[in-house]
């Protein structure tokens, strides 16, 4: 029932306040006088400039103290939880991959660039040892096409009975990361990107959803995002930081810290030269079921059609 304002208040009961203004100023509402104490504006100048009487949650420098650490690793968690959460994003298939394996026509373009500089200067070592990098990457760059169709794959896929799809997830840089979430921009889906702050300024790739773009300040926050609602990781190609990923992942996985998820390996002639782990299994500092623990795939259909076959087999023996 609401109220006539214009009917005069019952009797012995006031008007209700105004939720902002007051008839009457209170003291703190005005300024010392200046026939007070003339000097009072300028001591009232300095007081509000000076650092402690900034709000705190509106003062960086404060915020960025060693005693505040604590307080920003939550709110480096929270800000993406809150905003996955109002996305609806709830199971994420997680890519990694090389930044520096791009499109196979910006490879080949840089080949061409560093042939001809060499046949100007054919006894520079520097320009061969660039020349041969850039052919290696090269001869890589064909895993952009299939991290990119990956991304079409998952994001295009029919949403399970509950209505729901898997949403590709990055960290957001370019090479084989922007190819996933371009995959996914191609059919129009959603796609997340987790972006890290460095020292020297980066840029997320294009093809993040701009809603749905991070930038943590914490590693540790970043891989707990990473990992907190993945349904698989894909791991191509890379160097340090996919292996640091990758290892923590299978590592997590080995303790059983987190439940098993599907780890696939894109590229197994790669992965059988950058790391051994045969080798580690007969040194025994790992067991036998821990190389069960990932698998190869060479082309996109066969990676998703592989974490699929995992996930159906996971509910048929554990009821997962």
């Amino acid at each position: 029932m609401t109220a006539d304002p214009s009917a005069p208040p019952a009797r012995g009961i006031p008007a209700p306040a105004h939720p902002q203004q007051r008839r009457e100023p209170l003291p703190s509402h005005r300024p010392k006088p200046v026939e007070e104490d003339p000097e009072a504006a300028l001591r009232v100048q300095a007081i509000v400039a000076s650092p402690s009487y900034r709000r705190s949650d509106q003062d960086v420098e404060f915020l960025e103290t060693d005693q505040l650490r604590g307080v920003r690793l939550q709110l480096d968690y929270l800000k993406a939880e809150l905003l996955l959460e109002r996305h609806g994003i709830d199971r994420t298939i997680v890519v990694f991959g090389s930044a520096r394996i791009g499109e196979p026509a910006a490879a080949r373009r840089l080949v061409e660039e560093l042939r001809s500089t060499l046949a100007a200067a054919p006894g520079n070592a520097e320009i061969q040892q660039r020349l041969r990098v850039a052919e290696s990457i090269l001869a890589k760059s064909g895993y952009y096409d299939v991290a990119r169709e990956f991304g079409r794959l998952v994001s295009g896929a029919r949403p399970d009975a509950e209505g729901r799809r898997a949403v590709i997830v990055t960290g957001g840089g370019p090479g084989l990361m922007e190819a996933a979430n371009r995959g996914a921009q191609d059919v129009g889906a959603k796609t997340v990107g987790f972006n890290i702050a460095l020292p020297n300024q980066q840029f997320p790739n294009p093809y993040v959803s701009p809603e749905l773009c991070f930038s943590f300040h914490y590693f540790s926050a970043r891989k707990l995002h990473f990992l907190l609602r993945a349904q698989a990781l894909v791991a191509f190609p890379g160097g340090y930081g996919t292996f640091d990923e990758l290892f923590e992942v299978l590592t997590l996985i080995q303790t059983r810290k987190i439940k098993p998820l599907p780890v696939v390996l894109i590229g197994e002639k790669y992965w059988r030269r950058a790391f051994d782990f045969d080798f580690l299994v007969n040194e025994g500092v790992i067991e036998p079921e821990d190389r069960e623990l990932f698998w190869f795939a060479e082309t996109a259909q066969e990676a998703w059609d592989g974490i699929q076959h995992w996930h159906d087999l996971c509910g048929r023996m554990f009821g997962a």
